[in-house]
């Protein structure tokens, strides 16, 4: 389903005080506990806290949960322990919670949401809209509520009343969305036969990207028998978006002539799926842990979604919650045809752990299981590049290009790539062929045109189209502050140096803790003149924490300076105007 930014922060308004919203880098259980006195009420308190600001949600989960026992009457202890229970999946301590929690806040929407599916499972559907309705404020509580209630009613098979309280999502058009695929799958399930197929066009019209939209009007169709048109609408989505595991699977089982089962068996399935569409529209930066609980609810009432389980995986990838996000993803059964990229995503937040071999492991396994899967080839290489194994990384990319019968504008990042590895093993005449073939495919790729542009000063070969070419992608990005840098160091290297100096401040200004770009700035300062500031810039660069090497070479410059420019002096042939690439 689609973003709907008119509603992303009224989901940062859900009891914000007690959610984890701070983007702070995620810390180890040892971390959050660190130095704290846990035996205490304060002392479990602050550590709860600290370790909810890091998105340790499990440690924070279990803290809050100790302090409670402590002191069982606190509202504050309640509530935050109820949303951390919930973030990490103990749903059984969040129902036990959820009626203290309205106790004190009788409209707090997620406790009454989990109090509402309780009594879903218990087939107490009116008790279960009577506690939705009372979580009906806010715009996502308002789209929240109307879904929920709307799949009640189907569960009771009532499907004109199902669909009557979807008409509530009408006041607000970046609902539409919702209101459509959710209208096409109650009024499908219902026998509503009048309007499903109308709700499925009008929710592809207003989606056309989406999976889901694409998985369900397809086996809509296939079970109407007009399998072409559902052929039509399988193969467009997989031409315009790339390769999708699930809608693959159904092209193939069409093909096939599998037996269709319904895409929506009963109402208990599509409760989940209106808690999935909740999660997925609520996975940008701002309120992704709003989308973390919406996950983990989703789970909750179908545990075996395979959707929701590599949903519940990217969440937890994207929050930097890595062991989670592998867990997740674990869980995937190996029938699903989702499983070989479960095991990808394993495989890169394993390198995010700093587990590389295991990473690899798991990328050869998934190779030699399927050595046409593009996908692992490409991860390999970015591994072996990121761990500077650039001739092995460069094998990999050029696997994965074999595979591809006619490189497509998509493909520009694999040559760039391998570019890149050409480049850093001294394999020039490969680099710019690769370089050359990604702006062929992407003409107007910055960081292409930065890196080839670049290069080509270095070594002072083509210097006009180099220029050219770097402006371009300044313009194209102006507030990139690496290639600002570049702009400015080009100018450095061509010797002109006041010009070199008004693009690395600049980009100083953008990228200010770069230990590069302030040493950049440094010697553009000294060749100017300027030898004081140098000084200042080359300190500020060294307390930047460089790299050893680069310390080194900063010692050397705060302690003597540069030596004599021995820059030779562009040809005026060579030397570009100060013109914008249009």
């Amino acid at each position: 389903m689609p973003h709907f930014r008119l509603i992303r922060r009224a989901a940062l308004m859900l009891c914000a005080s007690a959610l984890f919203i701070t983007p702070l880098a995620p810390a180890r259980a040892q971390d959050a506990l660190s130095g704290i006195e846990v035996n205490s009420l304060s002392g479990t308190y602050l550590a709860g806290r600290s370790a909810g600001l890091n998105r340790d949600v499990d440690i924070a989960a279990e803290l809050f949960s100790r302090a409670l026992d402590l002191d069982p009457n606190n509202a504050v202890l309640i509530e935050r322990a109820f949303l951390f229970d919930l973030s990490s999946g103990n749903m059984a301590r969040a129902e036990n919670l959820a009626p203290k929690v309205i106790q004190f806040a009788s409209e707090h929407r997620l406790a009454r949401t989990v109090l509402g599916l309780r009594e879903f499972r218990l087939k107490q559907y009116a008790k279960a809209r009577e506690h939705f309705r009372k979580a009906e404020f806010t715009p996502i509580g308002e789209l929240a509520a109307a879904m929920f209630t709307a799949w009640s009613h189907a569960a009771e098979k009532n499907g004109k009343q199902a669909l009557n309280a979807l008409n509530a999502l009408d006041t607000n058009e970046a609902f539409a969305g919702f209101k459509a695929f959710h209208g096409a799958l109650i009024s499908d399930l219902t026998g509503q036969k009048s309007k499903t197929e109308d709700f499925y066009k009008e929710s592809l019209a207003l989606s056309p990207n989406s999976m889901r939209v694409v998985q369900a009007y397809g086996n809509y169709l296939e079970r109407a028998n007009r399998a072409n048109e559902a052929r039509t609408i399988y193969e467009d989505y997989l031409t315009a978006s790339q390769a999708n595991a699930l809608v693959n699977a159904a092209l193939a089982d069409l093909n096939a002539g599998g037996k269709v089962e319904p895409f929506m068996p009963d109402a208990h399935v599509g409760m989940a799926e209106a808690l999935f569409s909740l999660a997925s529209a609520l996975t940008d930066e701002e309120s992704i842990d709003v989308a973390l609980i919406y996950a983990q609810l989703s789970l909750s009432v179908e545990t075996d979604s395979v959707v929701a389980r590599t949903l519940l995986g990217d969440i937890n990838s994207d929050i930097g919650r890595y062991e989670k996000a592998i867990e997740a993803f674990e869980s995937v059964p190996a029938t699903s045809s989702l499983k070989p990229g479960a095991e990808l995503q394993i495989a890169i937040n394993l390198d995010k752990l700093d587990r590389q071999p295991e990473a690899l492991d798991r990328l050869t396994k998934l190779i030699q299981q399927n050595p046409a899967n593009y996908e692992a080839h490409v991860t390999m290489g970015n591994l072996l590049r990121a761990s500077e194994k650039f001739t092995e990384a460069g094998e990999a990319y050029s696997r994965a290009l074999d595979l591809v019968p006619k490189p497509e504008r998509r493909h520009w990042t694999l040559f760039y790539s391998r570019g890149i590895t050409a480049e850093r093993m001294k394999n020039w005449p490969r680099a710019e062929a690769d370089f050359r073939k990604a702006l062929e495919l992407e003409p107007d790729q910055p960081l292409v045109l930065n890196y080839l542009g670049y290069s080509f000063v270095e070594k002072g070969e083509n210097l006009t189209e180099a220029m050219q070419m770097i402006r371009k992608a300044v313009e194209l990005r102006p507030n990139d502050g690496y290639i600002v840098d570049s702009l400015g160091w080009a100018h450095y290297q061509l010797g002109e140096y006041e010009e070199a100096v008004k693009h690395l401040e600049r980009a100083v200004e953008l990228k200010p803790q770069d230990p590069i770009i302030n040493d950049h700035l440094g010697d553009a300062y000294w060749r100017a003149g300027r030898k004081l500031e140098a000084g200042f810039q080359w300190q500020h660069a060294r307390d930047s924490d460089p790299e050893d090497k680069l310390k080194a070479e900063i010692d050397a410059k705060l302690a003597n300076g540069l030596p004599d420019s021995k820059a030779p002096a562009p040809a005026a042939s060579e030397v570009p105007a100060q013109t914008t690439v249009n």
